[in-house]
């Protein structure tokens, strides 16, 4: 079987109740599924702060300091449980609304701790709510790199399925794969558009190893969705040309004629002659015509469109000139 169609529940860390959940909220219900559930942002692990530094504009922080004193505020479902933070250059607070006692047996005193999250502001102190907080080991320890963010919905955050959590399953995934994913478009398409391999940019968009791989990744990942799109939009024109017939307008009549040599006050440009006769070679077909004209404000593609309307009303046909407000519809 092939591995991407390994169901989600399989997956160490998913399990039956998670992978319900999973494909409720996200429809993911494989092993492919989850690895094309793409992160949407990312944030710089690689520097760490100083307390001092923290700021409004940042959106997260990274520090590395020791809790100094535990302290719990409030009754019931009001209890906080705060750590006051330290890095020797200023105190910040590590704020918890659950898991209380837990926490607070985890978290020993003057140990050196690396701690992540979104700093804020309340009272005139700066506080981190449930921030990520591992053991610091030393230099070889620290984290690097760029850390993929990823959304998840309120009923998969109740299940402990957050952005973190989620990225722990995708590298169970990843140590599933023994071999390199199979490449998704033909070599002479990821030759010609000097692709990265599907493999490696599947894995980068994940883990990525650095800022330009991820990049080239993203490209990789964004070309092909739009080239398959534009697949299909061409496979299906070619079936409507070649299945549905078209109503067909044999002639140019007096209309478009009188039009053009008595009413119309100025020439047409070379570009409004060859489209009009682009849409006169396929209205005369019999084939089904689907276009859309592109041009600068003021090139004259509203002309080009009376004058097709002109062809119809020759061919003793009705014709419709839509606009998508009543201003431009006025004008």
């Amino acid at each position: 079987m092939n591995i991407l169609q390994t169901e989600i529940k399989f997956i160490p860390g998913v399990g039956p109740k998670r992978a319900e959940i999973l494909q409720k909220e996200i429809d993911v219900f494989t092993l492919g599924d989850l690895l094309r559930w793409y992160p949407y942002r990312y944030i710089d692990r690689s520097r760490m702060y100083y307390v001092h530094e923290i700021d409004q504009s940042q959106a997260y922080i990274q520090l590395k300091g020791k809790i100094t004193a535990f302290e719990t505020f409030g009754e019931g479902r009001k209890r906080r449980l705060v750590a006051h933070f330290t890095d020797g250059t200023g105190f910040v607070d590590l704020v918890w609304f659950q898991g209380v006692r837990f926490i607070e047996n985890k978290y020993k005193f003057n140990q050196e701790y690396i701690v992540f999250g979104k700093p804020s502001l309340f009272n005139g102190k700066w506080n981190i709510p449930h921030p990520e907080i591992d053991p610091y080991m030393g230099e070889s320890d620290r984290p690097e790199g760029l850390m993929a963010m990823y959304n998840t919905t309120e009923k998969m955050k109740s299940h402990y399925l957050n952005s973190k959590a989620m990225q722990k399953i995708l590298e169970s995934a990843f140590g599933m794969i023994k071999e390199r994913l199979p490449e998704s478009l033909s070599p002479d398409v990821v030759k010609e558009a000097r692709l990265m391999p599907f493999h490696d940019a599947v894995e980068n968009i994940h883990f990525p190893k650095s800022t330009a791989l991820l990049k080239d990744a993203e490209f990789r990942l964004k070309f092909e969705e739009l080239f398959y799109i534009q697949l299909n939009i061409v496979r299906y024109a070619s079936d409507r040309k070649s299945k549905l017939r078209g109503v067909l307008f044999p002639k140019v009549g007096r209309y478009l004629n009188s039009f053009y040599k008595k009413k119309l006050p100025f020439p047409l440009t070379d570009a409004q002659k060859r489209v009009i006769k682009e849409i006169r070679k396929d209205t005369a077909s019999g084939k089904q015509m689907n276009r859309l004209l592109q041009g600068d404000v003021g090139s004259g593609k509203t002309l080009v469109a009376i004058m097709c309307m002109l062809i119809a009303l020759d061919n003793d046909f009705q014709s419709c000139l839509m606009a998508p407000t009543e201003i431009l519809a006025a004008q």
